[in-house]
């Protein structure tokens, strides 16, 4: 019932494109311009739900949103760093901008609702617990026959 829906974009491109990637590369930057930084994401099933653990190195809680909808747990983070260093008359020596944001999205089921998911941010990991929940199944009502 619980299935992670994205891999990433294009699994064995990212493989092969590794050669093209500089050696040092930090954490919380996308690995070439334009491409999203994948979420690490640890799944743990236990009796009575499923425990994930997603690494946002750099990211603070507000930073970080999560959505059920339509049995889809998305989980996404927008992240703004803006670096300006100036001379004693205020003339600029450098100015970086930079501008991220990830998501991931998980199959949890329609009948999970979002009263049922716990979610904790601390030390820069999301840990999230999604009860194993079967669909409810309607119960049948019955209409009196007089006779």
């Amino acid at each position: 019932m619980f299935m992670n829906s994205l891999f990433g974009e294009n699994l064995f491109d990212d493989f092969f494109n590794e050669f093209e990637r500089p050696v040092y590369r930090p954490m919380n930057r996308p690995a070439l311009p334009g491409k999203p930084m994948l979420m690490s994401t640890d799944v743990r099933e236990k009796d009575q739900n499923f425990e994930l653990d997603i690494d946002l190195p750099g990211y603070k809680k507000d930073d970080v949103k999560a959505e059920l909808k339509d049995g889809y747990l998305t989980v996404s983070a927008v992240r703004e760093n803006k670096t300006e260093e100036k001379d004693e008359n205020g003339k600029y020596l450098r100015r970086e901008r930079y501008f991220g944001s990830c998501s991931r999205s998980f199959y949890v089921g329609d009948a999970v609702t979002e009263n049922d998911i716990k979610a904790k941010f601390e030390d820069g990991v999301l840990k999230i617990s999604v009860p194993k929940k079967a669909p409810e199944i309607p119960q049948p009502t019955y209409i009196a026959i007089e006779g």
